[in-house]
């Protein structure tokens, strides 16, 4: 098996999140020994958002940063946990609300596409959308 980039690079459809990966110097948090769980906009996710938003964030290396480590959870958090958990905290500070509803996992507004893509250190769910943490949003 490979770590959370290399996995996220193999699937193919993760091209803009491991983009954003490296510009905002995360590598080595991802792949770290320690288990994470990582909630990972498609690149049909980031393509939803308009071009200048995405433009403007690879250059906004701490506010990229944020909204990267908002879609990161500590520890292995697989699809069966994902049914019985109500939230989960992220690397960034705060909490994503999760919700599962008739076999259908929300991560705040967005939906889980694909769960368990599995890791050395950790675990992929794919979702269709760009996660932003509350106060990035907000601005």
């Amino acid at each position: 098996m490979a770590d959370i980039v290399e996995t996220a690079v193999n699937a193919g459809n993760f091209n803009t999140l491991v983009k954003a990966i490296k510009a905002a110097n995360l590598l080595e948090t991802l792949k770290s020994p320690d288990f994470l769980t990582v909630f990972a906009p498609t690149d049909e996710a980031f393509a939803q958002l308009p071009k200048e938003t995405l433009d403007s964030l690879l250059q906004d290396i701490p506010k990229l940063k944020k909204i990267l480590m908002y879609h990161v959870a500590f520890g292995d958090i697989r699809s069966d946990d994902l049914v019985q958990i109500e939230e989960a905290e992220t690397l960034e500070g705060s909490v994503v609300a999760i919700e599962s509803t008739n076999g259908v996992i929300k991560v705040n507004d967005a939906n889980v596409l694909k769960t368990d893509i599995l890791a050395d250190n950790g675990v992929i769910h794919a979702i269709d959308a760009v996660l932003m943490p509350a106060m990035v949003a907000g601005k």
